[in-house]
């Protein structure tokens, strides 16, 4: 009796055990789900009342206020992940040949609950009420409006020379210490501030496009370049006795990237933007802006060889073996290598890699580029000196590394990591095809880091520390902190750093994002990021002793997020 009572116990716990290790999984994996939510799901920068209204007759019934409405919620809510056009991007697409097919039933049920597969419940969770998700299973019955296209006269029509170039300072007005000068995204109020690395002071608050996604320096490090979500680019000279916009353009209606010619010779000399919509990039003249020509990214897939009405432009790097520009064309899975020394006769080479390419940077050497195919988890590698891809990298769900962080592996020498937002799971991956031929272009090592949701990873080549931020994370525990490993012993394991906790805030959600070292490598920055009617600040700490160094807090920094040290920019330190 006693025996048949241990078995039934036995079985009994092992059902509990089972199903807490179930719930534990699902929790997790929920977690992550949201954090890729949060990133992938972000409004698009276009401002839907430019689109054409395609109130088409086949679809059910909308009002044109009901259009509108939902035009609004699909521009600020789904378009990020489905595409303006709904042709697909990093979500299924949503066109009337499928979504008629599915019926009004079928549409109302997935807007609801969602999927496993990585769509919000938009209605479950209450972001929107049935007679909206009602609304918007009619709406994607209709044909998508069309954003406008954004051309020649567009642009020139939008440029404007503040300060021409013979009216700017033939010398350097000012005593900042330019080089350790940082750029810092004030993402609400489309502002850069642009703060002295020395004295932590704002040397200037700058007017600039909505939600500036990167900061990028000219070769020289006397021009700032900034690019808006909503494609505006701003031009701004180090040089004046206070630094600010002396030319600016719109480039589209809503872009990611811009960058400057680096290759000797040519530095300063252009500049390219690349835009979301129109799917296209421009090259101007780098010390002015003005547009001088624009090429479309439209075209066929990598992979099924479909056509695609909408790549995206994502990341662009500027080579330093040869006079080009490296183009990542999101949806369409191709890397251009755009050859920028006869403009009248453009030489692009393109390299087929895989969908959907994003962030990405350069190794140690800056010979090879190594970026994010983050939909396809995969990182595509690109030597710059041979033109050509070398390695298609198998990697975990969803990397995410920003630029990467190269540092020296006590085994495997010289390698460049990659965080993700899917998983958990920092991967180092080998770049040392001379010295560690085994090694090179293969995962050698993935260590486990707090969670998902991690946008940034940054380490310097005076520092043996390795700082891996989780901003999109759910957990506030998380999402509020920073974890640093010891590149000198990673087994070891991370340390977490209570960064939203130093910054003594009140309320708001804190998050922790995007570390940034200064020039000389000993200090790093953080943006503890909260709402825009909350308050915000920039937390510094010493980089060796891992200790607080300065908060700096300041009512106009308003929903800081990313950070970009000049020196560290200009010469691709990371």
């Amino acid at each position: 009796m006693i025996s048949q009572t241990t078995k039934h116990l036995k079985l009994y716990l092992s059902i509990i055990l089972a199903m807490s290790v179930l719930v534990t999984q699902y929790a997790f994996a929920k977690a992550e789900q949201e954090a890729e939510t949060r990133y992938q799901g972000a409004a698009s920068g276009i401002d839907p009342s430019v689109t054409q209204d395609m109130i088409d007759s086949e679809g059910p019934p909308m009002t044109v206020d009901e259009y509108k409405a939902a035009k609004q919620v699909y521009f600020e809510r789904c378009a990020g992940c489905h595409g303006v056009l709904r042709k697909g991007a990093t979500g299924k697409p949503l066109t009337t040949d499928i979504t008629r097919a599915r019926g009004i039933i079928y549409l109302k049920t997935f807007i609801t609950y969602g999927s496993p597969a990585g769509m919000p419940n938009w209605g479950s969770s209450g972001e929107l009420n049935e007679a909206e998700v009602d609304m918007m299973a009619r709406y994607l019955q209709h044909e998508p409006p069309t954003p406008p296209e954004w051309g020649m006269n567009d642009m020139r029509g939008s440029w404007k020379l503040v300060v021409p170039t013979d009216k700017r300072p033939s010398k350097k007005m000012n005593k900042y210490n330019i080089e350790n000068l940082f750029s810092v995204t004030l993402r609400d109020t489309g502002q850069v501030a642009l703060i002295d690395g020395d004295s932590k002071e704002i040397i200037n608050i700058v007017k600039t496009g909505y939600a500036v996604h990167i900061s990028r320096m000219s070769a020289s490090g006397r021009y700032l370049l900034v690019v808006g979500r909503d494609a505006r680019v701003n031009l701004i000279d180090m040089w004046m006795e206070k630094p600010d916009t002396v030319a600016e353009i719109k480039i589209g209606l809503e872009a990611r990237s811009v960058e400057t010619s680096k290759y000797k010779g040519y530095e300063d000399k252009w500049a390219i933007g690349g835009s979301y919509w129109p799917p296209q990039y421009v090259i101007m003249n780098g010390d002015t802006l003005e547009p001088k020509t624009i090429v479309s990214t439209r075209g066929m897939t990598v992979d099924t060889k479909e056509y695609h009405p909408e790549p995206r432009v994502a990341a662009i790097v500027a080579s330093h073996e040869h006079p080009e520009f490296i183009v990542n064309v999101k949806e369409t899975g191709k890397i251009l290598l755009v050859n920028y020394t006869d403009l009248d006769n453009l030489s692009v080479t393109t390299i087929p890699a895989a969908r959907f390419l994003h962030d990405g940077g350069w190794d140690r050497t800056h010979r090879y580029f190594l970026t994010a195919a983050n939909q396809s988890d995969k990182v595509a590698v690109v030597d710059s000196r041979l033109r050509k891809l070398i390695a298609l990298i198998d990697v975990d769900k969803i990397p995410h590394p920003g630029r990467g962080a190269n540092f020296t592996h006590a085994k495997y020498g010289p390698v460049w990591a990659t965080s993700a937002l899917g998983n958990d799971k920092i991967t180092l991956i080998g770049t040392d095809p001379g010295g560690h031929p085994e090694q090179a272009w293969k995962v050698v090592e993935i260590l486990k880091g707090q969670g998902g949701g991690s946008l940034f990873i940054k380490t310097h080549p005076n520092s043996t520390n390795l700082y891996v931020d989780t901003p999109l994370n759910p957990a506030e525990k998380i999402s509020q902190s920073i974890a640093v490993f010891d590149t000198r012993n990673l087994d070891k394991g991370y340390k977490v750093l209570p960064i939203a906790e130093w910054a003594g805030l009140g309320k708001g959600a804190k998050r922790v994002v995007q570390p940034e070292y200064n020039k000389a490598g000993d200090e790093v920055w953080f943006s503890v990021w909260s709402g825009k009617e909350e308050e915000s600040a920039l937390v510094i700490i010493d980089d060796k002793t891992l200790k607080l160094k300065k908060v700096i807090k300041d009512s106009r920094l308003v929903t800081p997020t990313g950070k970009f040290n000049v020196y560290n920019t200009v010469h691709d330190v990371y």
